[in-house]
């Protein structure tokens, strides 16, 4: 399948979702913003735990 057809059903589907459940797409968002947080936080405590030489 050509990948311009893939983008634009991705968007119609996405589109129709927020549209249909703007609930389940605003919690969807949040979580997914809220695990970027998470793994943000994380990297930044590894980093700091490196010995600086």
């Amino acid at each position: 399948m050509n990948k311009k057809y893939v983008k634009l059903v991705s968007i119609a589907f996405l589109a129709w979702y927020v549209i249909s459940r703007p609930e389940g797409a605003a919690r969807l968002v949040n979580g997914s913003l809220g695990g970027l947080g998470n793994a943000a936080e994380s990297v930044s405590r590894f980093m700091s735990a490196i010995p600086s030489s």
